[in-house]
This record gives structure tokens, sequence and C-alpha cells, in this order.
């Protein structure tokens, strides 16, 4: 019994030993017979083989894989090496094949990736699928060799993903405007407000408009379309509130008096009387007027705090390390009250040169020692950087304001808001401050040394781009002025 089990080992041993002989025999043959074809398949796998010439690639795809078949079963080594040597010039066939596709269909190939980026699959799908059969027949073509026809596909294909990609980007950014137009349309919005919900619909139209001029440049057009948005919204609510003035379930006098509460909330929080006998004019400038003001005090209050920050942390680094010293602390001490009165002497230019200026013309704020005058009023027409002659007193105050600071460096910065491509609003931001620069040169006299003129375009926006206001106070001048150390 012993000497039978001994024996049985024996044997699964001699197996085991002649399966591993066989395995790396087999290994050994692979690595012989299918080194050139791996690396051909890794070139055309590269290449994208399988996408611009894929009867090529799926050729040697079957010279490869009946090698490897042939290779596991245990055929005939010739018919393995036949196999193998096949696919390896498919292969090399493919690549070539996709480099010349690649090459000569570049337009379609970046029209099919705009596409794909705007998720065209999804949200344009039929015309994304006729572009694909499209582009698929010039694939087919090009590896014939018929260049002629492939061109032709060439062009109605990326015609395709083209269109399938500005449906695409329409859908992602107007969506919700359509669904809330169709939703007011369907409840007879345009009834009872039709100027707000006609509103809502023409600057839907201008939001397609403007994507299918620059479907790239896609600021302006969301906007457009999230300001078609609250008037679609705008009108509903309007719609609602006509309809119960119509069935006097609310009269004209109790809708205004509605509307008059809050106005009075608002007023009480201001401190403001809320004089109304004559409508809501006079309070509503009192209140904007209440609430400029705590916002300049607000910036006012921010600047001081900073500053006092500043100079307390200044003070007391140098004071301990005088303390620390004997010997000059007496005149580091004298330099230290210098450099505090410096920056006292700052603070009151400073005053003065804000009392210069009204809301409507300049907004000044400080930080640190640099002063800051964002010109509000200064205005240029669209698209232009010629200084209009209107602004000849704003810039006279402003060339008094820079003389309080002698010798001073001047930064002129050009801002625009986020309208518009890139490119032109970083071109015309330059354009607008080297105006001002050339005016400050030959009407202030303020020598070419001490200017610096930058454009910002829509980089440095300081309010946001989704209002008319807010666009309005990014599209500005300011003038930064950097005190000599000898006017400090």
């Amino acid at each position: 019994m012993v000497a039978k089990t001994t024996f049985v080992r024996l044997v699964f041993a001699v197996l085991v030993l002649f399966a591993a002989g066989q395995v790396a025999a087999q290994n050994e043959l692979r690595n012989t017979f299918f080194k050139e074809a791996d690396a051909a398949k890794a070139a055309a796998e590269a290449a994208d083989s399988a996408l611009l010439a894929p009867r090529t690639w799926e050729r040697g795809l079957k010279e490869y894989t009946d090698a490897e078949v042939a290779l596991e079963r245990g055929r005939n080594i010739e018919t393995v090496r036949s196999n193998a040597s096949d696919a390896a010039r498919y292969f090399n066939e493919a690549t070539e094949k996709a480099r010349l596709a690649r090459t000569a269909l570049a337009q379609v190939m970046k029209s099919r990736q705009d596409a794909a980026n705007a998720r065209a699959p999804d949200l344009s799908s039929d015309l994304w699928q006729q572009a694909q059969r499209k582009f698929a027949e010039a694939i087919r073509l090009m590896e014939r060799g018929d260049l002629k026809n492939a061109k032709r596909r060439d062009i109605e294909a990326t015609t395709l993903y083209r269109e399938a990609e500005l449906v695409a980007i329409k859908a992602q950014y107007l969506s919700e405007t359509r669904r809330l137009l169709a939703d007011a349309d369907r409840a007879r919005v345009g009834r009872y407000a039709p100027i707000t919900l006609g509103k809502a619909k023409q600057l839907l139209a201008d939001a397609e408009r403007e994507l299918s001029e620059n479907r790239y440049d896609t600021d302006l057009p969301r906007s457009l379309a999230q300001q078609a948005n609250y008037e679609a919204k705008h009108a509903i609510y309007l719609s609602e509130i006509v309809r119960k003035v119509r069935d006097k379930d609310l009269t004209a006098e109790q809708l205004v008096l509605q509307w008059e509460t809050s106005l009075r909330a608002i007023a009480g929080v201001a401190d403001v009387v809320p004089a109304m006998e004559n409508g809501p004019d006079n309070l509503t400038t009192a209140l904007v007027n209440y609430f400029e003001d705590q916002a300049r005090q607000l910036q006012a209050l921010e600047q001081e705090k900073a500053d006092n920050e500043i100079r307390m942390a200044d003070m007391e680094e140098e004071l301990r390390a005088l303390d620390e010293r004997l010997g000059g602390a007496t005149a580091e001490r004298a330099a230290l009250v210098q450099r505090l009165e410096a920056q006292a002497r700052v603070k009151q230019q400073f005053e003065q040169i804000e009392k210069m200026f009204s809301p409507e013309e300049a907004h000044v704020f400080r930080q640190g020692d640099t002063v800051i005058m964002r010109l509000v009023g200064l205005s240029f027409d669209s698209g232009a950087s010629q200084i209009k002659p209107q602004n000849f007193d704003l810039l006279a105050k402003v060339e008094k304001a820079i003389d309080v600071f002698p010798r001073s460096e001047l930064i002129i910065e050009g801002h625009t808001d986020s309208h518009g491509g890139d490119d032109l609003n970083q071109t015309l931001s330059q354009e607008r401050a080297e105006s001002v620069q050339q005016y400050m040169i030959n009407a202030m006299r303020i020598p070419t040394y001490r200017l610096i003129a930058t454009g910002y375009g829509e980089t440095r926006p300081v309010a946001s781009n989704e209002t008319a206001a807010g666009r309005a106070r990014n599209r500005r001048i300011d003038i930064v002025i950097k005190p000599a150390a000898e006017s400090s």
C-alpha cells in the first residue's frame, strides 16, 4: 500500500514538472513569435486604430487571436508564426491608416470632440447618431483610399456634429427658461402680464442668438437666460395678482398698501420716516442714500481696522525689539515715531482727496498706504476707448487729487464686465487704461515714468456679473496712488 502511494505521488510530480515545462516552453515560443505582433498591436492602439481604421484593425486582431489559439492548442509552429506575422502586418497597416485619417479628418475629429464635451450624445442624441453614421462612412472610405468621397462625408459629419453641439449647449443653458415659458403659456400668463412675459421671451431669443453667433462665449447668454428665468417667474407672479384684482379678490388700493407695508418695514430698519403721501419715490431715494452711506461707513471702518491692526503689529514688534536692545534705542524709537507720523499724513491726505468727489464721480478708499480712486463717473462708449468731453471735469478733479501726493507712482487699471470674449475684454481694458494714461501725459503734464497702464479685462470683478448694476460697477477705471516715501 505504501509503495502504491509513493508511485502515485511520483507520477503526479512528473506530470507537474511536465506541465510546467510545457508552460515555460509555450511562454518562450510566445515571446519569440509574438514580440513583433505585440509591439505593432500597442502602436495601433495608441493610434486609435480601432476607431480610425476599424477593418484593418479587426483583421489584425483576428490573426492575433488565431495565433494565440494555435499556440495554446499546440498546433504547427509555422501556423503560429504565420498568424502572428500577418497580425503584425495588419496592425502596422492600421497604424499608418489611422495616422492618415487623423490628419485628413482633423476637422471632423475636433467637431466630434467638441460635441461630446457639450454632452451631445445625451442632449442631442438624434443629431449625434446621424453625425456618427456619417463619420463612420468617412472612416470606411478613407480606409479604402477613396479620399474624395471620404472628404464629402467628413464635411457632412462636421456639420452634423456642430449642429448637435449647439443644440446641446442651448439645452444646457436654456432648458429651464423654455420650461418656465411653456408653463407660463399653459397658464395663459400672456393675458394678464404681457409686458413682463414678452420681455422674458425676448431675453430667451437674445440668448439663443448669442449662442448661435458665439457658442463658446457663454457668459452673456447664461446671464440673459437667468434674466429670462426671472422675468418668466415674475410674469407668473404678476398674472396671479392681476387675476385677483380682476376677480375682485383684491382691490387696487389693497395691493398698493401691501407694497407700502414692505417699504415701511425697510424704512423702520433704516430709521427713515416712511413718507409716501405722494408715492414711494421720495422714500426710495432716502433709503438708497441711507444704504449707500452705510456701505461707505462700513468700508471706512474696515479700512481703519486693517490700518490699526497693521500699525499695532508693527509697533509691538519694533518696541519689543527695542526693549531688548539698549544701544541706539532712542534713535530707533524716533524713527518709529517718524514712520507713524508719515502714516498719519497719508491718512490725512486720503481724507483730503476723498472730499473732492461726489459718490457719482468716484469712490476713494485705501489699502494700507495705497490710495485707490475708483472712477465710477468715467464712462466710455460701447467697445470704445476714447475719453469723452463730458469726462473732462471729473479728470480735472483727478488731477487735483494726484497733486496731493507729489512724486507718487500712479497705476491706471482698466476693468470690464464678463460679457464678451476674454481676449476682447482684455484688449479693451488695456486700451482704455492707456487712453487715460495718455490723457494724463498730455493734459495733466504728468511724467511718463510715474505712470503705468494695465488692463485686467474681466478678471477682477468688484460686483456680481449677473446683474446690470453689478456689471456697470465692474466696467471701471481705477487710479492707484502709491505715495513716494518723502511725500509720506
